[in-house]
Formats: structure tokens, sequence, C-alpha cells
């Protein structure tokens, strides 16, 4: 019991002293922790200070800065104002100056015009004082003056005129010999009525004549514009499935013939496709000429010629010398010279090659007034052939002097071919030349872009370009033209001058 006791004792007793020292340890923690803490908010304390101030520094600069730059902003502000105050001051001192000097220039023609006033009051008073004395010394008033002077002019005009219809009356009589032989030939033009055909209509035949209400158009637009694009006439009248294409240029011809073709081929037929159908033919025509002149000089054995004379022997297809096909003829002269140099034990290619060349110049258009053979010897030339060929061209219609053997033969050989019967007509040669003649006088004038003569002569179209042409000068270029016509030329009948001038906007949707 007593040890009971003494443990329990000794246990209170421990129990008591570890409490205090327990509690006295924690206690001095307690303050260390307290401190540690203390200490640590006025670091917090101090950094969020250093923080704020900082902070207040950098917004004070950023509005330090925005005022610098509206205080600059409101300076140039000023500035700008203040200059256009000056202009103003400007602009009102000149307009000061300016509205003085109207005032001064007002006053000055008013001025002016008093005085004019003046001097034309006093004008009208001298006129009066001057026709008082003239009446006064004629013994007559004005107006019976007047009157004398429209008699006397009335009887000088009588006078003018019968001198005038006199000299009619006489150039008439000197003429009429003139005018009877105009009369045979344009009868003898009529009779032969087959090669006039030939040479400048082609007939078109149709399926059937409901085509041709498609070709004509609303309002004849189509065939107005086929007749523009291609320069030849359709007549489309009351014949049965045909239609026929009518002018003396057997190129353009074909292009109206090919073209319409197409058209009919394809369905569409409107202006725009026309003028494209037209362009294209023209391209494939241009094409075709040249082929037909490969396939000439490769069928003659004539070879070494110059691309452009191979496109002027191509071109040869559609011409006509005197009603005669041109290609054809000189095919048969260069075949002709080469029997006949054979014979002659002569060179057979040179003569065949000069046979073959010598009408070039009927298909060149470099310098119509020059004769065919002139100007078929200076292309031969320019385009390097043999002397013996350029003087065998030039002198086939004796025009410069033979100085070759191959001369004579060509010109031999040319006549052969021409007289034989039928191959040639005078009269058509002469008909399509004073076409060609009549589109190159009215091609002369400046401005003229085309030139067609269609209806057998009958009518020449002048078309112009708008830009450079007006419609006053259009007017003008008609004038001028029938009466350089009337005045250098020899035609039957009458002869109307249609000048064309259009202006066209094209634009191309892609």
């Amino acid at each position: 019991m007593i040890e009971l006791l003494t443990f329990a004792g000794a246990f209170i007793v421990g129990g008591g002293a570890s409490y205090f020292i327990v509690t006295f340890a924690t206690k001095k923690k307690s303050k260390k922790i307290l401190q540690a803490a203390e200490e640590k908010a006025e670091l917090v304390k101090k950094e969020r200070m250093l923080q704020a101030k900082e902070k207040f520094q950098e917004m004070k600069a950023e509005h330090d800065k925005a005022m610098h730059e509206q205080s600059s902003r409101l300076t140039q502000a000023e500035h700008r104002i203040q200059q256009k105050e000056q202009q103003v001051n400007q602009r009102m001192e000149e307009a000061s100056r300016k509205k003085a000097d109207i005032e001064a220039q007002r006053d000055n023609l008013r001025q002016q015009v008093e005085s004019l006033k003046a001097r034309s009051e006093e004008m009208d008073r001298e006129r009066h004082q001057h026709n008082d004395k003239l009446e006064v010394i004629a013994h007559m008033s004005a107006e019976e003056a007047k009157n004398v002077l429209v008699e006397n002019m009335k009887a000088e005009a009588k006078t003018q005129a019968l001198s005038y219809i006199n000299e009619i009356v006489d150039e008439a009589k000197m003429t009429a010999g003139k005018e009877a032989k105009r009369i045979v030939l344009q009868t003898i033009q009529r009779v032969a009525t087959e090669v006039a055909v030939e040479n400048s209509v082609t007939t078109f035949h149709i399926e059937n004549d409901e085509v041709k209400g498609r070709i004509i158009g609303r309002e004849g637009r189509n065939i107005r514009a086929l007749e523009a694009a291609t320069g030849m006439e359709f007549v489309v009248d009351d014949t049965p499935e045909s239609i026929l294409i009518s002018g003396f240029d057997p190129v353009r011809r074909e292009i109206a013939r090919l073209s319409l073709h197409q058209l009919i081929t394809d369905g569409r037929i409107h202006p725009a496709r026309i003028e494209e159908v037209v362009a294209k033919v023209s391209k494939r025509i241009d094409e075709e000429v040249v082929e037909i002149g490969k396939r000439t000089t490769i069928d003659m054995g004539v070879h070494g010629l110059h691309p452009e004379l191979i496109k002027l022997i191509g071109s040869m297809r559609y011409r006509s010398s005197y009603g005669q096909n041109l290609l054809q003829h000189s095919r048969e002269v260069a075949n002709l010279c080469a029997i006949m140099a054979t014979e002659l034990g002569l060179n057979t290619k040179t003569a065949k090659r000069a046979g073959l060349l010598h009408d070039i110049g009927k298909v060149s258009v470099e310098d119509p007034e020059l004769p065919h053979a002139i100007l078929g010897m200076q292309l031969a030339e320019k385009y390097k052939e043999k002397p013996d060929v350029c003087n065998a061209i030039g002198a086939h219609h004796e025009e410069v002097e033979m100085n070759s053997i191959i001369s004579p033969i060509v010109q031999v050989c040319d006549a052969i071919s021409g007289a034989r019967p039928g191959a040639r007509r005078e009269v058509v040669d002469a008909y399509i030349k004073r076409l060609k003649n009549m589109e190159d006088l009215a091609l002369s004038y400046p401005g003229v872009t085309k030139t067609y003569a269609i209806q057998a002569g009958r009518e020449l179209r002048v078309i112009v370009g708008s830009e450079k042409v007006s419609d006053k000068d259009a007017e003008k270029i008609s004038m001028e033209v029938a009466k350089k016509i009337q005045d250098e030329m020899t035609y039957p009948g009458q002869v109307k001058i249609t000048v064309i001038r259009e202006t066209r906007a094209v634009s191309y949707a892609k």
C-alpha cells in the first residue's frame, strides 16, 4: 500500500512537472513563431509598399506621357489653324484684288460700249446723209435703186444661163460620137450574157426558199451585214431555190459563197456571226491561195520560187484575163514556152518559169498605175529572179526592149494562148478594170477604209472610219468622189456614191 501510494505520488509529481515543462516550451515556441510571423509581415508590408510606389511611378509616367502627347497634338492643331487662317486671309485679299480688277474692267467695258453706241449713232447719221445725197444725185429713192439693181441682175443671169445652155448643146454635139460608141459597147455587153454571168455572178443553190427569210433577216439587217462584210451584192428574188451573188472580184465572190454556205449549214445567221464567218473564210481563202500556188509550181516543175511569187501564182486562180482564167492561161503559156524552147534547143526550165510568171503583174496591188508587164518585171527583180526571166516578163507586150532569147518566145506563146477561138472577151475585162479603177479612186481619199463597187458598177459603197471622218466630211467625200468619177471615168448610165460612216463598240464576255 505504501509502495502504491508512493508510485501514485511520484506519478502525479512527474505529470505536473511534465505539464509545466511542456507548457513553458510551448509558450516559448509560440513566442518565436509570433515573432517570425511579425517579421515576415513587416517584410511583406515593405514589399507591398515598394510595389505600390513602383506602380504609382509607372502610372505617373504614363499620365505625363499622355499629357505630353495631348499637348503636342493641341500645339499642332493650333499651328494648322493658324496656317488656315493665313490662307483664308490671303484668299480674301486676292478675292478683294480680283473684285477690284473686275469692277475696273466693267467700268472700262461700260465706257467702251457707250463709245461704240455713240460711234454707231454717228455712222447711222452719216449713212442717212450719204443716202440722201445719192438720192438727190441719182434722182431716185433707195427702193427704186434696189429694184433697178435686181432687174439688172436678172437680165445678167438670163444671159449667162443662155450662154451655158449653148455651151452644153455644143458639147453634146461634140460628144455625140463618143456617146454612140458607149451605147454600142453597152449593147454588146448586154448581148454577151453568158460570159458576163460566168465572170461576175455566182448562183448559190439552197434546199428550200424558207432559208431566204433567214438570210435577209429582220428588216434586212443580215443581208446588209453580208454585203458590207464581203463587198458583194446578194440578189434574193423569186427565183426558186437559188440566190445570186454578184460582183466583179472573183476572190470576194468565192469568200461570199463559202461564207453563205457555212452560215446556212451552221444555222446561226446574225450580223456578229456573219462578220466572224467572213473573217474565217477570208483567212482560209488566203491559205488556199498559197496551197494552189505550191501545187501549181510542183505540177509545172518550177522550183525555188520566192513565197510571195508562189502566193501571186495562187491568186491567179481567182482572176481572169479578158474572160480567160489567168492561172489556166499562165500554165498554158508555160507549157507552150517549154515545147518551143525544146524545139529550139534552149533552156526549157527557164522558158517554163518565165511563161508561168509573165502575168503576175495582173494580180499585184502594189502600183496599179503601172502596166502589168512592167509591174511583173519589177516584182521578179524584187524577188531575185534571173535577168532573162525578168526581161521576158517585162517585154512580152514590147514595153521594154528584148535582150534575151526567151523574151520573144514568151511573147509568141502569150499571143497563141490568147488568140485561140473563145479564149478571151475584151469587153468583160474592160468592165472589170473599170470597176476596179472606180474602187481605187475612192480608196485614195483620206479616212476611207474599204470600197465596194456593186450592182454592175451602178453603185459605189465607200466605208470610212468614224474616228477620222465626221458627218460633214462624209458628205464632202461623197460629192468629191462623184465629181472625180464624172470627170475622169467613162461609164454607162449613172453611178450612185454611198458613203457609210458608223461607230462600233465591241466587248467580249469571258
